[in-house]
C-alpha cells in the first residue's frame, strides 16, 4: 500500500492494518520459534535407537520443550513489564 493511500484510510481503518500487521509478525515469531526449539530438543533428546522414540527420549523432548515454552513465557512476561513501565 502506497503512503498516499494510507492517508485516505479513517482512523478505524488503519487501526486495524496495524493490527493485521502485528498478528502476522507474531504468527512469524511464533512458527520460527517453534521450528527452533523442534531442532533444538531433537538435536539433545533423539538418540540413534533406530526410527522410533524410546521412552527416555520421549521424556526428554517434552521436557525441553516445556522449558523452552517456560523461557519463552518468561522473556514475554518480562518484556510486557518493560513496556508498560515506559
Amino acid at each position: 500500500m502506497d503512503p498516499a493511500a494510507l492517508q485516505n484510510l479513517t482512523p478505524d481503518q488503519k487501526t486495524a492494518i496495524m493490527a493485521q500487521a502485528q498478528q502476522q509478525a507474531n504468527q512469524q515469531i511464533m512458527t520460527g520459534m517453534i521450528e527452533s526449539m523442534t531442532v533444538s530438543c531433537f538435536e539433545k533428546c533423539a538418540g540413534t535407537s533406530g526410527d522410533r522414540l524410546d521412552g527416555k527420549e520421549q521424556s526428554c523432548l517434552a521436557n525441553c520443550q516445556d522449558r523452552f515454552l517456560d523461557v519463552r513465557k518468561a522473556v514475554q512476561d518480562s518484556l510486557e513489564k518493560r513496556q508498560g513501565g515506559m
